[in-house]
């Protein structure tokens, strides 16, 4: 699944037209750097989330047949639903519309993990080296080191194990989440579908129960929160 729903409000202007995973850098959207390397890594089945100017993101990607996966979508509202929220609503709600058609299941039909990516991010992550590490886990996330814009860190990496921020500080270091991570349905499983929910809660209340593992990743990875940084991305990439 990429997450493509936000609004981009630290990126106005250029959000105002063009919602934020369109934006190009090195010569293509945000969002086709994604799809390709998931393509590449033999993700094929994607699930894409949007709102804000959501049909721009269709129009762009269509089925995704010229990259050669296969592209569905899960539309939301205006504002949107935040993380979870879009996550479990993509993952089926049960419940019946008007016209008689329940919101299906996306994302695992058949209840096997599944991977999720920020549409706000670019990284040279290798998507297919990424998996649970546990059978009893709940989620695997890649972790990256803070960059100066988020300095605190999110969650505390320790012998491939995620902590909450506030734990032994003798033990390991805090590190950003990526914003890429390997999920098993059951953690959203009390979250409602359709409608607004943050996914930090989840994953604090996982790693209390010791179900969250991290992986340190130490190449390339830029969190495109402002013009300024997507500029500075462009010209790296040679745009």
């Amino acid at each position: 699944m990429i997450l493509a729903a936000g609004r981009g409000e630290r990126m106005r202007p250029l959000t105002d037209h063009t919602p934020k995973p369109l934006l190009a850098v090195g010569g293509r959207p945000l969002i086709v750097w994604h799809v390709e390397r998931l393509v590449a890594a033999g993700l094929r089945d994607i699930v894409v989330n949007h709102a804000h100017l959501g049909a721009q993101i269709v129009a762009a990607l269509g089925d995704g047949a010229q990259w050669g996966a296969s592209i569905r979508y899960s539309a939301e509202p205006p504002g949107a639903w935040e993380t979870a929220g879009g996550i479990r609503s993509a993952l089926g709600d049960g419940r019946v519309d008007g016209a008689g058609v329940a919101r299906p299941n996306l994302l695992s039909p058949d209840g096997a993990p599944f991977l999720v990516v920020n549409g706000d991010i670019w990284c040279d992550i290798d998507f297919a080296t990424l998996g649970l590490a546990r059978e009893d886990d709940l989620a695997q996330l890649v972790m990256v080191p803070n960059p100066p814009q988020h300095a605190a860190g999110d969650f505390r990496l320790v012998d491939g194990r995620l902590l909450p921020p506030d734990a032994d500080p003798l033990a390991g270091q805090n590190l950003t989440f990526a914003g890429v991570g390997v999920y098993r349905p059951a953690l959203f499983a009390a979250t409602a579908a359709c409608q607004p929910s943050r996914l930090a809660p989840l994953l604090l209340a996982a790693m209390r129960e010791d179900r969250v593992g991290g992986t340190p990743h130490t190449g390339r990875w830029y969190d495109i929160g402002t013009p300024q940084r997507l500029a500075a991305l462009d010209r790296q990439l040679g745009g």
